[in-house]
């Protein structure tokens, strides 16, 4: 059950916006979406409720009714979600991450400020050398282009994404079992949805978002001490997400669990929720 949409008014004067559903008086599960998304396509909703769990879907500033910050970075993030769970008074929290989201759901973990973390379809850190050597050229030219110059890869991106480009290439780059699953009847017109509204402000937030995810993260993953859960479908065909699903991530990590879903791709956040939410609550048991 979605239970209402919310803003709140940050001490930098932006504000932040968000979804929710679940329980009203639950633990917060920070949700981090994926590329170009705002608002939220709800997923769990009744596993949610009966763990306790409060999902917030985040508009990452940019993106939907959260207004932009010309300074984003992982470490403005975790700053306005500080303020976020100060408003709603959690002392604990949850976080996940997905596709694009997710090394903004890792940052939350970095700065204390979550006590686990689900990765679901996450995209990895593709500067490391580990993952580099494993992609294919035209993505190693882009993850080149962030680290090296990130203000030109964010004005090309700027200048030529919208949410219907946005939409075809995820159904470019999605395998048989995600297109089946995207361009269905009663999915496709939600993504649509949360892709308008990612774009409404235009560009310029998910190509900031582009930007931080695919160069260096300015964080250390070793350095990340709370358990995080990794999800990914082994059918899922985009290159931006993890080369070889999770394995070095996981590898990286202190407290990890990488969960591989053979027959599946990158919709597992709805196919898999609540074996997702069970086990991220599960974790701190």
């Amino acid at each position: 059950m979605k239970l209402q949409d919310g803003t709140l008014k940050l001490s930098s004067g932006r504000v932040l916006a968000w979804s929710e559903w679940g329980a009203a008086d639950g633990r917060p599960v920070i949700l981090c979406q994926g590329a170009g998304m705002a608002s939220a396509i709800p997923f769990g909703e009744q596993a949610a409720a009966d763990l306790g769990l409060r999902i917030l879907s985040v508009d990452r500033p940019g993106l939907g009714n959260s207004e932009a910050d010309p300074e984003k970075s992982f470490e403005s993030w975790a700053a306005d979600i500080k303020e976020l769970l100060d408003f709603v008074k959690a002392d604990q929290a949850f976080a996940i991450g997905f596709s694009q989201g997710a090394p903004f759901a890792l940052a939350l973990a970095d700065a204390g400020l979550v006590d686990g973390v689900a990765v679901v379809s996450g995209q990895d850190e593709l500067a490391s050398p580990e993952l580099f050597a494993m992609l294919p050229n035209e993505l190693k030219g882009m993850v080149s282009l962030a680290c090296d110059d990130p203000d030109r890869l964010e004005a090309d991106i700027a200048g030529m994404a919208t949410a219907d480009w946005l939409w075809q290439m995820i159904e470019g780059m999605s395998g048989p079992e995600d297109s089946a699953f995207y361009a269905s009847a009663s999915f496709a017109p939600l993504y649509r949805d949360v892709l308008a509204a990612g774009f409404s402000q235009g560009a310029a937030g998910y190509a900031r978002d582009t930007g931080l995810a695919m160069g260096r993260w300015s964080f250390n993953v070793e350095n990340i001490k709370q358990d995080v859960q990794l999800w990914y479908g082994l059918k899922d065909t985009s290159p931006v997400h993890s080369p070889d699903f999770g394995a070095t991530l996981a590898k990286r990590l202190n407290r990890s669990e990488l969960n591989q879903v053979a027959e599946e791709g990158s919709a597992i956040l709805w196919t898999q929720a609540d074996a997702i939410l069970r086990r991220l609550a599960e974790s701190q048991r």
